[in-house]
């Protein structure tokens, strides 16, 4: 997939993240009232992903494309640092030390079968019986991850065992054009 935003977009979306954090740690609200951008005012679905130290500290967002994208960075930002379940609301201290990725989602398609799944570009979404789990395109790469394993761990984010999916699931994937304040500097 292409690149669609240029690196001076990816900073002010990296820095709108950013200032959505501080804003929401100085005033607890999240900022609202401003301008969107129009290039920013798109629907698109978004992931915000905080590392501290090189360690996940957060990671949320929107798989379809349900607001404009600058919502969708603001609202996921706040998300990923203070209500991810797997770790404490971030405090001003650890603030100083995060850095943030994003990334910016296609919407999803369904393929008929997983082997169609191509490891390193396609995320994925599997769902059954109203279980559903998403995978970042990065992931399995991170993770030194095949295809089957992708799969599997698919299958255990939602819920489901990791076999789940030689029994049949619904499978969509989709691309997202990743970056982060490391990339952009």
């Amino acid at each position: 997939m292409g690149m669609e935003f240029n690196t001076e977009e990816r900073k002010e979306l990296l820095y709108l993240a950013r200032r959505s954090i501080s804003h929401f740690l100085e005033h607890g609200v999240k900022i609202k009232d401003e301008p969107i951008p129009e290039k920013f005012d798109m629907k698109r679905g978004a992931f915000v992903t905080i590392h501290k130290e090189g360690d996940l500290r957060g990671c949320i967002g929107y798989p379809l494309p349900v607001s404009p994208l600058f919502n969708a960075i603001v609202d996921n930002a706040v998300s990923a640092a203070f209500e991810d379940p797997r770790f404490p609301p971030l405090d001003a201290i650890e603030f100083k030390k995060i850095d943030i990725e994003i990334s910016v989602l296609t919407v999803p398609l369904k393929v008929e079968n997983h082997n169609e799944v191509k490891v390193g570009s396609d995320g994925i979404i599997i769902s059954k019986h109203g279980f559903r789990g998403l995978l970042l395109p990065q992931v399995p790469v991170e993770q030194g991850w095949n295809l089957e394993q992708y799969i599997s761990y698919g299958c255990m984010k939602a819920g489901l065992p990791d076999d789940e999916w030689k029994r049949g699931v619904n499978i969509e994937v989709f691309q997202a054009e990743v970056f982060g304040e490391n990339d952009v500097g």
